[in-house]
């Protein structure tokens, strides 16, 4: 059987709707915050580091120095014990999967990473390239942004330090972090940025080129589909981490010219010293509707959205959407577009649906004693009305 043939089994099994199994990622560079719904035994994997993300419905790979061929990538999986990979099933037949005139304008795919991160320390200070220097090494870029999910433990640092001081920008004195990229022994890069509290339920936008260290609050992440960083924080969690993390995505050749001031070419010191960071950036709920059950956590950028559904025991909600789209069940229970789903249980809390069953109205179904709350993720330009924040300050 031709992947093509195994993507139409599973979509007319499944009404147009995928089932995925959940995607674990190690990391080699901090420990985890044992928050993910493993067994206690499950987190650690030797060379590899430690499952310290969950990535939901992925078309993308996760790019670690050591780790499995699929690490990072979901898999799709039928009741008879049927399995492809997610990548595969939108290469076998785009416009199955996206629509046809949705594949032919974005023939990367589904164009976006939704996942959560968990770790016990606060991630180092570090940045995703722009565009313009990601396709040096021939990546996308990465802007994202975070929702703080509700319910487990916020962890010890439960703040995210963002960008610069403002001075630092209106003076153009960005070489006053070169030493520390230089001298490479402390965390006290760290005092040239601003903190904000992890609010649970409350996030932030984060495009390229904005230095941040996140806090260890639970976060529901959605960003561009891309790997790319540069850490620009040496000393964290008690060690100091790889200095090859600040070029990871850097050319020899930049390297070479350069050294440790090429990686800070990738910040836009503009958004980076704004003063009104936290206003142009903060996302809170916003209703998308006027029945109070969906709203807008992810906004303010055409390049991904999404939305959280809360349904109330013994009620239904109808969903109609533009395009394609990826589901996770967070807590309760119930039925998504006919597919059973529980929250907290990986392997029932996570779909994908494709063009044809996203854009006629299905329904959710809340079958259980507590709110079923999910959250919905879109790829770049399916959602052109999601919500703007009104620019302050300029």
């Amino acid at each position: 059987m031709t992947g093509r043939d195994l993507l139409h089994r599973l979509l007319a099994d499944g009404g147009g709707v995928l089932r995925c199994e959940p995607a674990w990622v190690a990391r080699d560079f901090l420990p985890p915050g044992r928050r993910l719904g493993l067994p206690e035994d499950a987190y650690d994997l030797g060379e590899r580091g430690a499952v310290c993300e969950r990535w939901l419905a992925s078309t993308t790979k996760a790019d670690n120095r050591v780790g499995p061929e699929d690490e990072g990538l979901s898999h799709v999986v039928g009741e008879h014990g049927e399995r492809m990979l997610l990548r595969d099933a939108v290469a076998a037949d785009p416009a199955a999967v996206l629509g046809e005139s949705y594949a032919a304008a974005h023939p990367a795919g589904l164009g976006r990473l939704a996942k959560i991160f968990d770790y016990a320390y606060r991630l180092p200070y570090h940045i995703h390239p722009p565009q313009e220097f990601a396709s040096l090494v021939g990546c996308n870029a990465k802007d994202e942004s975070y929702h703080f999910l509700p319910g487990p433990d916020a962890g010890r640092h439960p703040e995210t330090f963002f960008g610069v001081h403002p001075w630092i920008a209106e003076q153009g004195a960005g070489d006053v972090l070169l030493p520390y990229l230089v001298d490479w022994d402390s965390d006290l890069v760290l005092r040239h940025a601003r903190a904000e509290l992890q609010v649970a339920g409350e996030g932030f936008h984060v495009p390229s080129g904005v230095l941040h260290a996140p806090g260890t609050a639970l976060t529901l992440e959605l960003q561009e589909d891309s790997d790319v960083l540069a850490m620009f924080q040496a000393l964290n969690a008690g060690r100091i981490i790889s200095k090859d993390l600040l070029f990871k995505d850097v050319r020899a050749q930049d390297r070479d010219a350069e050294g440790e001031r090429f990686p800070l070419r990738f910040v836009d010191w503009e958004v980076n010293g704004d003063p009104w960071f936290y206003e142009n950036r903060h996302l809170v709920p916003r209703a998308a509707g006027d029945d109070g059950v969906e709203s807008w956590i992810f906004y303010n950028t055409t390049k991904y959205a999404g939305k959280r559904l809360v349904v109330p025991p013994g009620a239904t909600h109808r969903v109609v959407e533009p395009g394609v789209y990826s589901v996770f069940a967070w807590s309760g229970s119930g039925t998504y577009a006919g597919h059973d789903v529980t929250g907290g249980e990986p392997g029932r809390d996570e779909l994908v649906v494709t063009h044809d069953a996203a854009t006629r109205e299905h329904v959710v179904v809340n079958t259980g004693s507590e709110d079923l709350v999910v959250y919905t993720f879109f790829g770049p330009d399916l959602q052109p009305d999601a919500p703007r924040i009104e620019a302050r300050g300029r």
